[in-house]
């Protein structure tokens, strides 16, 4: 099933964005290549000049006492594509939430005195106020944990959003959570109860059927969750002179979780827990080993198509582990505490892999979450928003490295190392997952 963010009831027209194809095997694609129809771009999509777009990114410079600079003007900024400097053709800042010296049209006027009018809905076009998209990636945490992500998304929006945000909330999985984009505070406050987790225990993966690409359909559901959140990156990607800010709850992602458990091959245990059939599998048989082989490969793929369509947003993620500070595991789980660890480590890694890539940063091993979200308020309050229009006008050179600075001494800066030119296509959606059997 597709979820998106329905931008029309904003008075949005979502941008159709595309992606290189991503193929684990013939029947397993998360990205399809297809022509986008000229009219599906939004009339303010910034125009192509020489085969480019306009390029944005956001920056937060700091003083030595970590503090924000505020007076910072464009001529300070050094913006450097692939070792070349570019020209800054806009600027803006953003202090405390609010936007300051926007290049763009003034706002209407405001209705005489005496005429009382109702409030009007606020569109993506809107200065004011942050934008945020909460990302619940349901299909990869498990059932126990729902309380635990339940309080976690009361913490994020009594703690982080405040009025005048523009949030949306979305579910990769069987909670079906489709908020917003909305200014409505009660209306967010509602998701919460709604939010079921459905991820695979460590016993249930012991007993699924291995086939060329690892257990049952952990690959499928990483698809779903992937596709979910590319396609509303693509949504969001119109906002302009705005930092965009993704808070992405997951417990991560390994495409081989447990293999010596699964194999009958974990040093504690000795995989006396693992399905017994693992022992009619032929060691040697290649079609039962590619998943193993390639499972990070893929795994990186998939997930650097999803951190380059972030950025060509100019969206930051920030990835949240619900798991908190991690530690033993259930015993009633039958699995080996040398492989638990292990399964942590590969998945908290992908969650600081998706941060990390997109100027953002991965809240895990923790159980401080306002402290965490309090980093992210600030963060998320003051910077500023540089654009230019690429020299490099070679169609091929997808992924440019990116280098900002700052000519006044004593200041350090934070803004994203990269960013990638868009493709020709829309994404096509991966298959329907089968309900999950509680």
């Amino acid at each position: 099933m597709r979820f998106s963010l329905t931008l029309a009831a904003a008075a949005v027209a979502a941008v159709v964005a595309g992606a290189d194809i991503v193929r684990l095997d013939p029947d397993a694609t998360l990205f399809a290549q297809g022509q986008a129809p000229a009219s599906a771009l939004a009339p303010g999509q910034p125009t192509f000049r020489a085969g480019v777009t306009l390029v944005t990114t956001d920056v937060i410079p700091r003083d030595g006492k970590g503090q924000f600079v505020s007076d910072l003007t464009a001529a300070d900024f050094t913006i450097l594509e692939d070792g070349v400097e570019q020209t800054v053709t806009s600027f803006s800042l953003v202090h405390g939430g609010r936007t300051f010296n926007l290049l763009q049209p003034a706002p209407a006027a405001a209705a005489p005195e005496g005429i009382v009018l109702p409030a009007a809905r606020r569109s993506m076009a809107d200065t004011a106020g942050r934008v945020f998209l909460i990302f619940i990636d349901d299909l990869h945490f498990e059932p126990e944990l729902t309380p635990h992500v339940r309080r976690l998304l009361e913490t994020v929006l009594n703690t982080l959003i405040h009025d005048g945000d523009f949030v949306a909330i979305v579910s990769s999985g069987p909670s079906y959570l489709e908020v917003g984009p909305t200014y409505d505070r009660k209306l967010l406050a509602e998701a919460p109860r709604k939010i079921r987790g459905s991820g695979y225990l460590p016993r249930e993966i012991f007993k699924m059927m291995e086939n060329s690409q690892g257990p049952g359909d952990i690959r499928a559901r990483a698809q779903m969750a992937f596709y979910t959140a590319y396609d509303i990156l693509s949504d969001i990607e119109k906002v302009a002179n705005r930092r965009k800010a993704v808070i992405y709850i997951s417990t991560g992602y390994d495409f081989d979780p447990f293999a010596a458990g699964r194999n009958s091959k974990d040093r504690v245990m000795g995989g006396r827990y693992a399905d017994p059939m693992a022992f009619a599998l032929d060691d040697e048989n290649p079609y039962f080993k590619m998943g193993a082989v390639t499972a990070d490969i893929d795994l990186h793929r998939l997930m650097r198509e999803l951190t380059l369509s972030a950025n060509r947003a100019n969206a930051t993620l920030y990835t949240i582990d619900p798991r908190g500070l991690a530690g033993i595991t259930d015993v009633g789980e039958y699995v080996d505490q040398s492989d638990w660890r292990t399964y942590v480590q590969k998945t908290t890694s992908s969650l600081r892999y998706l941060a990390e890539e997109t100027g953002g940063f991965a809240v895990v091993n923790t159980n401080d979450f306002a402290t965490e979200l309090r980093r992210i308020d600030a963060e998320t309050s003051d910077y500023y928003v540089l654009g230019f229009y690429s020299t490099n006008p070679d169609p091929t050179k997808r992924t440019r490295q990116l280098d900002v600075k700052v000519n006044r001494p004593n200041i350090t800066v934070a803004s994203r190392s990269a960013y990638s030119l868009k493709t020709e296509g829309t994404p096509k959606p991966p298959a329907a997952l089968k309900p999950r059997k509680d």
